[in-house]
């Protein structure tokens, strides 16, 4: 049976899966994510607002906060904006893709991340399962798209890199598979908001 609050998708539809604290989201996250949707080929992204990451030394602003910060400034509607991580009580990405999957059957999900974060999916928890189990787009974002393509998981994962060029059919690539986008860069980020909040505070 389906959950009640979970996204709607039918088999063969291609979906990206943005993860994340968003905190806050920012017009960074909407660039990458557009550039995503267009240039992969993509039907809708879904951003994950996680529940807290578990990389991440300080906990993040109220949950409820971020998705209504998200739904503010997202407002393409082929974006979904999701607690679904906290509906489905997974909070590491291998469980989320897992129970997607289980959920989805026939969805040709991909998941998205930043260039910053393929420098550290090697830490990630199962992270060369989540590599098996569906395709990888990865988003140049400023100062890290070198140390991206030499990270030791692009190293370990290059023979299955697919090339720029071929971007739109990453997502009927059978897994492992990634690529590496170079887009035009918005350079906001969530921690530099945060700072600016902060002071506007004092």
């Amino acid at each position: 049976m389906f959950r009640a609050g979970l996204p709607l998708a039918r088999p063969g539809m291609r979906i990206g899966l943005l993860g994340g604290s968003f905190d806050p989201a920012h017009p960074g996250h909407v660039n990458i994510t557009e550039e995503a949707l267009r240039r992969f080929g993509l039907d809708q992204v879904w951003w994950l607002v996680s529940p807290g990451n578990p990389l991440k030394l300080h906990g993040p602003a109220p949950l409820d906060e971020r998705v209504a910060r998200a739904q503010r400034i997202m407002r393409n509607p082929r974006v979904v904006i999701s607690d679904l991580e906290t509906r489905l009580g997974t909070r590491m990405t291998a469980d989320t893709i897992v129970a997607l999957q289980r959920l989805y059957p026939g969805v040709r999900f991909v998941w998205l991340m930043g260039a910053d974060n393929l420098v550290q999916f090697d830490k990630w928890d199962r992270w060369e399962e989540i590599a098996a189990r569906v395709p990888i787009g990865v988003i140049a974002r400023p100062g890290w798209r070198m140390r991206a393509r030499f990270s030791r998981a692009a190293r370990l994962m290059w023979r299955n890199r697919v090339p720029e060029g071929q971007a739109k059919r990453l997502p009927d690539c059978f897994p492992p598979a990634w690529t590496m986008l170079n887009v035009p860069l918005n350079k906001q980020s969530s921690t530099a908001i945060r700072a600016l909040a902060a002071g506007s505070e004092e």
